[in-house]
């Protein structure tokens, strides 16, 4: 490993922790940054997750905070010696990805690609949405309570299911939210 030097270059790493113990590897890191004096070469320590929102059986929309990265964590770093060591030795922390003693630096495209997934989740939460095309499901409230059809599209950016329901004789297509429908 190189000796810190002031053309040092700050990239990104991915350090492998025990499952579950992510959030508390983050703490304990950036504990032990403030307390080595280590500012100057572990700048950032970060735990990807996205929101997830989902409607449950019952019929209840749930939120739910998943890990990106389950057993990682992604370190802004200038790799040298005594930086490695410091992330290398925080406890819950097995080791970094790379091979041996030498970490491999995530490429400037996958780190833009994952800082973009996390400030997006941000903002918005990813909808899951448990229909299909061709499930049966049935309105639960709104002028059309009770009405069941088939789904004929699924939009899960918007929340919102297509479906097919008799009208006036003849079969329409209804635009609905996900949270107002259940499954048959």
């Amino acid at each position: 490993m190189a000796e810190f030097s002031e053309n040092a270059v700050r990239q990104w790493y991915v350090v492998q922790t025990y499952s579950g113990y992510e959030n508390k590897v983050r703490a304990n890191l950036e504990q032990r940054i403030a307390t080595m004096g280590m500012e100057d070469r572990i700048f950032r320590v970060l735990v990807p997750v996205e929101e997830r929102v989902y409607s449950s059986r019952e019929g209840k929309v749930k939120r739910v905070r998943r890990k990106v990265f389950p057993s990682y964590v992604l370190v802004e770093m200038i790799l040298e010696d005594q930086s490695w060591y410091v992330v290398r030795h925080t406890p819950g922390v097995t080791g970094f990805v790379g091979t041996g003693n030498h970490p491999i630096a995530l490429s400037s495209k996958e780190v833009s690609e994952i800082m973009a997934k996390v400030s997006k989740d941000q903002t918005k939460p990813k909808i899951e949405i448990a229909f299909k095309p061709g499930d049966t499901i049935r309105i639960k409230n709104g002028p059309l309570a009770n009405t069941v059809g088939p789904v004929v599209e699924v939009i899960e950016d918007k929340g919102k299911v297509k479906f097919s329901v008799p009208a006036f004789g003849r079969e329409t297509i209804v635009e609905a939210d996900y949270t107002d429908l259940e499954k048959l």
